[in-house]
């Protein structure tokens, strides 16, 4: 595989920070980015749900303002790690949510779900699934 273009000139190393339950929060994930490697969280870590809205606000925020500051370096791309399980019942606000502040990258576990890369590729978004099993 190719690299993916939201990646070129934006990775100091091709290194995903993995979306590691309760750890991973929007000062890991800036900090991730910011040092050259996509940054990730789950988004089930946000609670309550209204949460996610304002992480991805100010991580948005913060990476902007950093990559103007530095333009030379720009910080590497964040992702969101989606459970797209039937039974998390936040799938729904939560893929609206990631929608709404137009996500680069989703990480999918759990199962696979191609009407929601679909519905994240309409709005540029990449998506990397995390295989459990064959």
């Amino acid at each position: 595989m190719s690299m993916p273009a939201l990646f070129k000139g934006r990775l100091s190393i091709p290194v995903i920070g993995s979306p590691l339950f309760i750890v991973s929060v929007p000062d890991l994930v800036i900090a991730q980015c910011k040092a050259g490697i996509v940054g990730s969280f789950p988004a089930l870590n946000a609670r309550p749900a209204a949460l996610l809205d304002e992480w991805l606000a100010r991580i948005k925020e913060e990476l902007a303002t950093y990559d103007k500051a530095h333009p030379e370096r720009p910080s590497a791309p964040y992702a969101v790690n989606q459970i797209v399980h039937k039974s998390n019942n936040r799938l729904d606000h939560d893929l609206a949510v990631c929608e709404k502040h137009k996500v680069p990258m989703m990480i999918t576990s759990l199962g696979a779900r191609e009407e929601l890369n679909q519905a994240a590729h309409n709005w540029g978004c990449i998506t990397f699934h995390d295989v459990i099993n064959q």
